[in-house]
């Protein structure tokens, strides 16, 4: 029997173990008809706890968006959504568990880079996910980018849509950090389920790291520093080009439990790595030569080059890309260490390699067993901006 997409993420992740947990929690096609004891809940601006019967409770004086309702009161969109001032950290949610979130939606206003994602399982001191939001939904450079896969979905004009599981035990906690000069605009909802987690369920991790430009000879570093026990479940990169050719021909690879100078995976290229060929160009099977088309954007359940952002002629001067890969049927297991890197490869006269200097930013998704090393100190707001 096939199983279903939605079922299988959870499935090949390993986030809830037992069928018991895993049931009540994570639903599919399959499951749907099924009764469960598990409370469903969900927080936003129009119910900021998530509490049973609580939602559009809002008052006139107390709505951000009190002005459009005024003519209709209480009850009517009173306060969809939340203004976060510079240098503000707004608690999203705050959620007593045993749980699993199930789904996110968002759509931020302002500079995406400038707006960190922070969730932290358990009560645990460091965050398991900090990322710029954009990033996070594999939208990094900014200009909206339709993505179309099982973990995120982005959805015309600017909706940002998150399935990758999220089981806690104790507590969950979601803050956003407006770093910019300007106010944001947030509309939000996170969708959560109330019930038991399976003992072996990990918790999910996601570490953005960015490096402009790459020193020369130098391979760009996806993740470093995993201790534990978990597996690899996905990358998402921004990859500017700051040179003209080719940019894709390095390898990733995948150092495992103790791998020193040799990895255990060991990829043939960027754009294999990402389940493309060929320079993300069709080619005709006669001359084999490019069409005029160039690069191919695709977005898929478990891999996409999402977004191909081109020069103008003028400012936006260089080619950029947006890509990603889910490790969601295919995660990489560890049980002690994990270090991911990936090289920077083009090509020079007489057909040699080329080490390139790209800004190359990442985002690496994991789930592990708690708890978790630190992360290194997210890039200045200067070093996170595009430019």
């Amino acid at each position: 029997m096939r199983t279903h997409p939605v079922l299988a993420i959870a499935m090949a992740l390993g986030c809830f173990g037992s069928a018991r947990a895993f049931d009540g929690l994570a639903v599919s096609l399959e499951n749907i008809h099924r009764l469960s004891d598990v409370q469903t809940r969900s927080i936003s601006p129009e119910n900021f706890t998530g509490e049973k019967g609580k939602g559009g409770m809002a008052t006139l004086e107390q709505g951000t968006a009190a002005d459009a309702a005024r003519d209709l009161g209480r009850g009517w969109k009173v306060n969809p959504f939340v203004n976060i001032k510079p240098g503000q950290t707004f608690t999203l949610a705050e959620i007593t568990g045993p749980g699993a979130i199930q789904h996110i939606w968002m759509t931020p206003t302002g500079n995406r880079r400038f707006s960190i994602l922070r969730m932290h399982w358990d009560d645990e001191e460091h965050p398991s996910v900090e990322c710029p939001v954009g990033d996070f939904f594999a939208n990094g450079w900014g200009p909206y980018a339709q993505v179309n896969s099982l973990a995120v979905c982005v959805n015309p004009g600017s909706a940002y849509n998150c399935y990758w599981p999220m089981p806690f035990r104790k507590k969950a906690k979601i803050t956003m950090t407006n770093i910019a000069d300007q106010p944001m605009r947030l509309y939000y909802q996170i969708d959560y389920a109330l019930g038991p987690v399976a003992d072996d369920a990990a918790y999910l991790h996601a570490q953005f790291r960015r490096v402009n430009p790459l020193p020369q000879k130098q391979v760009y570093t996806i993740l470093d520093g995993v201790r534990g026990r978990g597996h690899y479940a996905g990358t998402y990169m921004c990859w500017g080009v700051n040179s003209s050719g080719w940019w894709g021909e390095g390898e990733i690879k995948f150092f495992i439990d103790g791998d020193k100078e040799f990895p255990t995976i060991c990829g043939t290229g960027t754009e294999d790595y990402f389940c493309g060929s060929y320079n993300f160009h069709v080619r005709d099977p006669n001359t084999n030569q490019g069409d005029a088309a160039g690069y191919r954007e695709f977005t898929t359940p478990y891999s996409g080059l999402c977004q191909v952002l081109r020069p103008d002629g003028l400012y936006n001067s260089q080619m950029r890309f947006g890509l990603y890969r889910w490790h969601i049927p295919d995660p990489v297991r560890f049980t002690a260490e994990l270090r991911v890197t990936i090289q920077a490869l083009g090509w020079r006269a007489n057909h040699r390699y080329l080490p390139l200097q790209d800004d190359i930013a990442s985002v690496a998704f994991w789930y592990q067993a708690e708890p978790h090393a630190a992360f290194p100190p997210l890039p200045s707001r200067d070093d996170l901006e595009i430019n």
